[in-house]
């Protein structure tokens, strides 16, 4: 009975206030929440599938991402404060505890954003393949930096703020310094996030052959600052990205087919006969080449010195020297045609009728102007 009694003396005896069977609860909840914990994530990290970067985002691959990157550290702290809850504790151990746990929780939380913004823009900017990796390479990680130093200052923010400090003046300090670097480097930063847009919203890529304002050429790179251009006489043009934005971009490598509009101009000699039967001939031409598709030919209208006939046509291949062939191809097709039928090409002149030469020659001779001045007297 000695033995039971100090046994249950024991158990009932406080340590900072509380039993040593309330401790052994709240150890046993903190070890139990803990191996729950790890069992759960182990459990997650196997059945969840591995994320793939060629792959597009799958929210389980995310998932188990995030899973992964829970600390076990976090897992110990949060199992820690659980059993405390169980527990009396002296103020100042409850609020270095709670202290603790905030500051793990927005850490792990932190983590956890980062994670899944970096999952979001990798799939976001996967490189296109073979082409603009280097590029989308840099872009990602830009971006992910800036996401970064934005996640985890809104977290530190948050454990100031939950930690009992006013942290008004330091935002207020971050606000003008961020006024502050924005007004002193515009220009730069306006390239900036004139190559993130670039990126993001891809009007073109390395490789494309582009048109802007009275320049063309094929990007080579783009950069934080500038984007660099072949031109066709073989100089590198170098380009603001901000100017790219603000300008009008045709982007000639993602032109599926060419749109060709055709305009013939015959002689107004030509017998009616021959005028209605070139529109049937131009479209017996055109529907003799292989990948070309027609679409019309019109007798259009009565010009200053030619009958125009107007025809459309659409070469089923962007690639310039294919459409330049088949171009050349009708055209000496039609010349041809044309030839053997008698129908002749006009081209611009003017012919100016005189009814009566003669007449008109004599009363230009009677002019004042043309008649010889007498002498004076």
């Amino acid at each position: 009975m000695d033995i039971i009694d100090s046994l249950t003396a024991l158990l009932e005896s406080d340590v900072y206030g509380n039993g040593l069977t309330q401790w052994a609860i709240a150890a046993a909840l903190s070890v139990g929440v803990l191996i729950v914990a790890l069992l759960v994530r182990f459990g997650m990290i196997r059945r969840l599938p591995a994320p793939d970067p060629g792959e597009e985002m799958h929210w389980p691959a995310v998932l188990r991402e995030v899973v992964a990157r829970t600390w076990t550290l976090f897992l110990i702290i949060v199992a820690i404060y659980a059993g405390t809850t169980l527990l009396t504790l002296p103020d100042q151990v409850h609020r270095l505890v709670t202290s603790v746990f905030i500051v793990a929780l927005f850490v792990q939380l932190a983590i956890w954003a980062d994670c899944v913004a970096g999952a979001v823009l990798a799939w976001r900017l996967a490189p296109v393949r073979g082409k603009g990796r280097s590029a989308m390479r840099n872009a990602l990680s830009l971006i992910q930096f800036i996401v970064r130093v934005a996640v985890w200052s809104i977290a530190l923010l948050l454990i100031f703020q939950n930690l009992g400090f006013d942290i008004t003046a330091l935002i207020a300090g971050l606000g003008v310094g961020g006024i502050a670097v924005a007004l002193a480097a515009q220009s730069v930063l306006g390239d900036l996030f004139s190559s993130l847009a670039i990126v993001l919203d891809r009007p073109f890529e390395v490789g494309d052959f582009i048109v802007f304002g009275d320049q063309m050429g094929t990007v080579e790179k783009i950069g934080i600052k500038t984007t660099r251009i072949r031109a066709l006489s073989g100089e590198q043009i170098a380009v603001s990205n901000s100017d790219l934005v603000k300008t009008r971009v045709h982007n000639f490598k993602r032109m599926k087919e060419r749109r060709v509009v055709l305009v013939l101009g015959v002689t107004y000699d030509t017998p009616a006969d021959k005028l209605e039967r070139i529109p049937s001939m131009v479209t017996g031409i055109i529907e003799k080449q292989e990948e070309v598709r027609f679409e019309r030919a019109h007798f259009r209208s009565f010009g200053n010195s030619a009958l125009e006939f107007e025809i459309v046509y659409w070469v089923l291949d962007a690639d310039y020297t294919i459409y330049m062939d088949k171009q050349q191809a009708i055209n000496f097709a039609i010349f041809r045609a044309f030839e053997d039928e008698g129908i002749e090409f006009a081209f611009p002149s003017q012919t100016l009728y005189v009814p009566d030469l003669k007449g008109a020659l004599a009363t230009m001779a009677r002019t004042p102007e043309n008649q010889p001045r007498q002498a004076e007297s």
